[in-house]
């Protein structure tokens, strides 16, 4: 059994080519796993192109394609899972963080039932499955996001996040990426770490989670409000001024 996972966690600002996905794509390959928006490396979001042309691939070779949401999906994108925004139904998708309301550790596996009805009662189990508590959260995440609400707000609001932040490229931003409320921020490595600015913003009272480096990841709650992300980003541009050299 082989997978092949694209580039799920490198920090690259180029995806593994969709003709290299092809080529690694073989008699013994069952599924496609990749990231629709790669977290870890960045926030990075592929071209338009890309998804379909794996989605295409994965159904002319028989090959299954997943899709790791656990960062991506359940509305942070603006979309239900950011796979939505290129039309694109993966055979499985991977979800976890906010399907636990932030708040309990919950993750699932969730595909059509061709693909799971392949396991049957007794043959897959879990030391923390079943548990009741932990299923009425997710159902009930699963319930407001059947609202549309949070993927307007995600839309809405990340709009106005991306708009701050790039007006601070140049200002010791690099550069900004993202969709929705994510945004994968490079910064001027004359200013500091990452690490060194993340630390700085937690002192102003803004958390942030810095990768690679050179970059900071903004993902706030869905519940935040347009005075939030002013504050932050206001905090944000705070922080940079006073590394300045």
């Amino acid at each position: 059994m082989v997978v092949i996972g694209v580039d799920a966690h490198k920090r690259s600002h180029t995806l593994v080519a969709v003709d290299e996905v092809g080529r690694k794509v073989d008699e013994h390959t069952v599924a496609v796993l990749l990231e629709p928006i790669q977290g870890e490396a960045g926030v990075i979001a592929p071209p338009d192109h890309y998804l379909p042309a794996v989605r295409e691939i994965c159904t002319a070779r028989n090959v299954l394609m997943i899709a790791d949401e656990i960062q991506s999906g359940l509305a942070r994108t603006g979309r239900t899972f950011a796979c939505d925004h290129w039309d694109v139904v993966p055979d499985i998708y991977l979800l976890g963080k906010a399907l636990g309301g932030g708040v309990v550790p919950l993750s699932a596996v969730v595909a059509d039932r061709d693909v799971l009805g392949v396991l049957h009662p007794g043959e897959h189990g879990s030391t923390f499955g079943g548990n009741p508590f932990a299923a009425a959260i997710g159902t009930t995440v699963v319930s407001m996001l059947n609202r549309g609400e949070f993927q307007d707000r995600a839309t809405r609001l990340g709009a106005q996040l991306h708009s701050r932040l790039e007006k601070l490229i140049g200002h010791g931003v690099v550069a900004v990426r993202g969709r929705g409320l994510w945004a994968g921020v490079d910064i001027d490595p004359a200013l500091g770490t990452g690490k060194q600015l993340s630390l700085g913003l937690a002192e102003r009272g803004v958390l942030v989670k810095d990768t690679h480096g050179s970059t900071l990841r903004f993902a706030p709650p869905l519940v935040i409000t347009e005075t939030e992300i002013d504050w932050a980003v206001d905090r944000f541009a705070d922080t940079l001024a006073a590394m300045a050299p």
